[in-house]
């Protein structure tokens, strides 16, 4: 029988990690997550972070070697070129642990989360698509609390990532998180319950 691997995705601070603890902790499915493989891109010795670190100086590293995510995250968020370049050098890695995994796992079904899903060229992985959705301005909120930004930075962010209308149109699924998590889990418990169509 085929695997069904739910590629989860939405914007920044839509609410993903939340779906995503539900999902393992009341449905007990495997999570593999993009940014754990995004951070072991750029472990202190990997070729990865030899490469940033001479693109953008020794700056761009902490005294312990490891790279200075604040100051990378000032570079890639207000230039989108020095961003494409970052996503060039990991998101190949990132493809390549997903698929590991996905060929080891005995699971029928996994639950990829995957933020720039659409944005990385991800989409051939899994065989659906969920996206949570919630406002801009909650979006913002919940960044300003949750990584201590200010509105502008918050807002570069968001805009650093595909428009979330464009996202729900390629959505197989589209969680609403405008309300409470009650009512976003159970659209949750819903779509898992659906039996995917076979996508040829």
């Amino acid at each position: 029988m085929a695997k069904r691997i739910i590629g989860l995705t939405g914007g920044i601070a839509t609410g993903k990690t939340t779906v995503a603890n539900y999902l393992a902790g009341v449905h007990h499915l495997p999570i593999l997550d993009a940014d754990i493989y995004a951070k072991e891109a750029v472990a202190v010795g990997s070729p990865i972070l030899d490469a940033i670190a001479h693109r953008y100086g020794p700056e761009i590293l902490l005294a312990n070697g490891s790279l200075n995510r604040q100051k990378l995250g000032e570079i890639i968020f207000t230039d989108s070129e020095q961003r494409r370049w970052v996503e060039s050098v990991i998101h190949p890695y990132v493809r390549d642990r997903f698929c590991q995994e996905i060929t080891a796992s005995s699971a029928e079904t996994l639950v990829l989360v995957i933020p720039l899903l659409f944005e990385a060229g991800m989409t051939d992985i899994v065989t659906e698509i969920w996206v949570v959705r919630c406002w801009e301005q909650q979006q913002i909120q919940r960044l300003m609390q949750r990584n201590n930004l200010t509105p502008e930075q918050a807002q570069a962010r968001i805009n650093s990532q595909m428009p979330i209308a464009e996202k729900v149109k390629l959505a197989d699924v589209v969680l609403d998180n405008t309300s409470t998590p009650q009512v976003l889990f159970l659209q949750v418990d819903a779509a898992l319950a659906k039996v995917p169509t076979q996508k040829l």
